[in-house]
Formats: structure tokens, sequence, C-alpha cells
């Protein structure tokens, strides 16, 4: 049985490079822009462009979800909001949920800045909540998402072929899933 005051209780998760804090009203303008980023879209295969609008209810409303953990990433030398990441489709019964992250734009790539989010959320996913299985959506072409997450266990299960249209080019996705006693999967 999963703790579901963890997902309720928002937590302030603390790293090297990385702080992850509740995403919140106060991150709005940063995950506006980041839904602009062009390569940010791409990457996750956002079509159209966010309203602001709906970007200030999304990170107004983050705080009351209680079945969901949606946090903002922040360099702790200096408070800048660098992504954001959550944690998803929350399955009690099943012990498991769904995970995404989303730097804020492509200069905060390659530094391990995505790397030690994931480990400090994968920490909180496994110790606190209890979760037993935690899965992600990666497109195939993001070979340096995709290096990232192998490299904090997850596996590839399925790809789920053609499911991105971008630019009149179809792309497949990979489903990646790491689980809490690090077994590969069958």
């Amino acid at each position: 049985m999963i703790n579901t005051s963890a997902l309720r209780d928002k937590p302030t998760l603390t790293g090297e490079s990385v702080r992850l804090v509740p995403l919140g009203p106060e991150h709005t303008d940063d995950y506006f822009a980041a839904g602009l980023d062009e390569e940010v879209r791409r990457l996750t295969g956002a079509h159209g462009y966010p309203t602001y609008e709906r970007a200030r209810e999304w990170c107004e409303s983050r705080s009351q979800s209680e079945d969901r953990l949606d946090l903002a990433i922040i360099a702790p030398e200096d408070g800048r909001y660098l992504g954001e990441l959550s944690l998803y489709a929350v399955s009690p019964e099943n012990e498991s949920a769904g995970y995404r992250i989303a730097l804020s734009a492509i200069e905060f790539t390659g530094r391990g800045l995505g790397k030690e989010a994931t480990q400090l959320i994968l920490r909180y996913a496994f110790e606190e909540i209890g979760l037993h299985r935690v899965w992600l959506h990666v497109y195939a072409f993001n070979m340096r998402a995709i290096a990232v997450y192998r490299s904090c266990g997850f596996h590839v299960e399925g790809r789920l072929r053609e499911s991105l249209l971008w630019e009149g080019r179809r792309h497949d996705a990979l489903l990646m899933a790491v689980l809490r006693n690090g077994s590969r999967a069958r």
C-alpha cells in the first residue's frame, strides 16, 4: 500500500545542483515561457502554444492536487527556474506512477540537472510514497534523455510506433520503467 499523504504533502527535495519545490503560482511566468520554447515543445511533443491563463491556472492548482506530485526544478544557488517534473497517473492498487520531466531551456541540458532531479524524485517515489514501478514515455529521437533514464535505472519495455506526428514526420515513443528493486524488464 502506498503512502498517499506523501502526494498530498508537497515535499522540497534538495540535491547538489537542483532543488525540487512544489510547483506554484510563483512559477507561472517561467512555466509559461518554457511552453513557448520550440525545442522544449518538440522534445515533449506539445503541439500548439499554451495560453498564459492556462499556465497560471495550472500552477495555482498544483498544491490542491492530492493524486499527483508536480515540482519545479530550481537552481539552489540563485532560485532560478530550471524546469518542472511530475509523478502522475498514480495507481495505488498497482503501486505505480507515470513520470515526466521538462527542463525549461536547452541551455540546461547536458549538465546533469535532469539526472539529479530524476534520482531525487525516484528516491522519494520509492522510499516515501512506496511505489514499486515508475514508468515514462520518451520519443525515440531524444537520445540524450534516453541515456539519462537508462543511467537512472529505467529499461525499455515497449515501443509506441509512430505515436508523434511532428512537422510532417512520424516518430516512435519508447515506454521505459524502473522498479524499486531495480530488476530488469522480462
